[in-house]
């Protein structure tokens, strides 16, 4: 683990609802600092991540029906168009959690699709299962819900519900979607150690607002 260059695999993030642009411009000098993938903001501060990122090779990541998933899916396919207007070159979606704990699989992938059908070619789909509040089949059928409706990522958490990322929730979404698709831990990933031990598990991005304890090997105290 020690050749690994964890910094590529973060997504550095700001989503509590007090965030200021101090806050935002602050982030966006750190990860371009510490060269992490991505920063991922709420929407409203994608425009202000474009500018402050200008000239840098950070992605500017955004989510939609966060944090709950449940709007329509008419809703989060214009929050996708209006994100992807303002900059945003990823879109981490957070699916109908109800509709699949109802067994309504057809709305989930509706739900999906929406989104993908509004980025696909311009940003990065990831889908958001909320992990804590799913069986271990509902957790299955997520994944392959998100696999069929062609998202390039499927997430654990949004980091505001019951818990976050598990080395075990982390194996079977890997075993579930298969290598092609991304896999991303978010929620309670603070310390470098949490985070070498999702990717060997098989994330392959890390959803994080501890990424400069990450790499400066502290243990951070707050998530998100």
């Amino acid at each position: 683990m020690a050749t690994l260059n964890i910094e590529k695999y973060i997504d550095h993030t700001a989503l509590k609802a007090d965030i200021k642009h101090e806050d935002i411009k602050k982030l966006c000098e750190e990860a371009k600092t510490y060269g992490f993938y991505s920063v991922c903001v709420n929407p409203t501060w994608v425009a202000t991540c474009r500018e402050l990122l200008k000239g840098s090779n950070v992605e500017i990541c955004t989510v939609i029906g966060f944090p709950l998933g449940a709007t329509t899916p008419e809703t989060k396919a214009f929050e996708t168009k209006n994100a992807i207007e303002n900059g945003a070159t990823e879109v981490d979606m957070v699916i109908n959690i109800g509709a699949l704990k109802d067994g309504n699989d057809q709305l989930v992938l509706d739900d999906i699709r929406a989104v993908v059908g509004e980025a696909r070619g311009k940003a990065l789909i990831k889908v958001i299962i909320e992990t804590s509040l799913l069986s271990q089949e509902e957790k299955i059928r997520a994944c392959q819900l998100s696999v069929q409706a062609e998202a390039d990522y499927v997430k654990t958490s949004t980091g505001f519900s019951t818990g976050g990322a598990t080395v075990e929730d982390i194996k079977l979404m890997r075993e579930v979607v298969g290598p092609e698709i991304g896999v991303k831990a978010s929620g309670g990933v603070r310390d470098k150690e949490s985070a070498e031990a999702m990717i060997a598990a098989g994330a392959t991005r890390i959803g994080a607002s501890t990424g400069v304890a990450i790499m400066e090997g502290k243990v951070a105290v707050s998530q998100y």
